[in-house]
């Protein structure tokens, strides 16, 4: 009996050791498998409005403002998890809003630690002044400010999005009467200027650039108010405005293989959300190759 005594301490210890030992080993497994977190933050053109995209996979994201919208957040995360990456993926939308609305109405769900940010802002930039960067200048600063506060390391990027064929074709605009790719080159400028003012801005992802080249590489169609080329894809809404599922498609593969740095084509011609949205393979391999070939171009700055 005393001796059976006598090893209790003994046992006890090395319970408490294997204890230990199992704890520190679970707390690796679980750092080493922590998802990598992204937030977008943007409007109608990053929550796909007036497509199939809008509400598509939300349960697989989070929606911040509770509203079931999946958008570009949720093609991303597809994409992301046929590549073998694990993003835990939010965002932040508002319909017709800039980047400074959302440091106004929407600061308290932003700011937070994330390893990862995408920023989209008004579609000409500023709502009064179109083609003026100075508002999304100002914006960016303070949201980068924000962010990096929570977690200096963070990856923030801004989306620069596409010609609006409205502006183009029919409605008064600086850019009616130019050639489409004018609106999406001037609001890369505007967005590189933002980018560059702002510290710890990583870099500007090309989304309408890309848009342009899959005009000039006849993938898409350049002038919806004259018809849909055949064997062309419309990357307009019925607006003219927004993006089909086509366009936005696009915009996530961009944003896919600017943030991971993984090669959009590698996804494939059957790839899952573009088999879902009801194209054709060959349409899927063409926007790939488009989104690859934009990257490959280099971002600024």
């Amino acid at each position: 009996m005393i001796g059976n005594l006598d090893n209790r301490p003994r046992a006890r210890r090395r319970l408490v050791s294997a204890f230990a030992i199992g704890a520190l080993a679970w707390a690796a497994a679980t750092a080493a498998s922590a998802s990598e977190t992204i937030l977008f933050v943007g409007n109608s053109f990053t929550f796909a409005a007036y497509s199939p995209v809008w509400h598509y996979r939300a349960g697989e994201v989070t929606d911040l403002n509770g509203e079931g919208v999946g958008g570009v957040p949720a093609l991303f995360k597809v994409f992301t998890r046929e590549a073998g990456l694990d993003y835990a993926v939010s965002l932040e939308t508002s319909p017709g809003k800039d980047l400074r609305w959302h440091i106004d109405h929407a600061t308290p769900k932003i700011d937070r630690a994330w390893d990862h940010v995408v920023l989209q802002s008004f579609s000409t930039l500023d709502a009064a002044h179109p083609g003026d960067p100075v508002t999304l200048i100002s914006a960016t600063q303070v949201l980068a400010s924000m962010l990096r506060a929570r977690n200096p390391a963070v990856d923030i990027r801004l989306d620069a999005t596409w010609s609006r064929a409205d502006l183009t074709y029919r409605i008064a605009s600086p850019w009616l009467g130019k050639p489409v790719e004018a609106m999406a080159a001037e609001l890369r400028a505007g967005y590189d200027k933002a980018a560059a003012a702002a510290p710890g801005v990583k870099g500007v992802i090309p989304v309408g650039e890309a848009w342009t080249l899959a005009i000039k590489s006849g993938v898409a169609d350049a002038n919806p108010y004259d018809g849909i080329d055949y064997g062309k894809v419309d990357l307009w809404a019925f607006d003219n405005y927004h993006a089909s599922a086509f366009g936005y498609y696009l915009e996530a593969l961009m944003i896919f293989g600017a943030v991971t740095g993984r090669d959009p084509t590698a996804l494939g011609p059957r790839e899952t959300a573009a088999m879902e949205l009801g194209f054709s393979p060959a349409q899927t391999a063409a926007l790939q190759t488009v989104a690859h070939d934009e990257l490959a171009a280099g971002t600024r700055p």
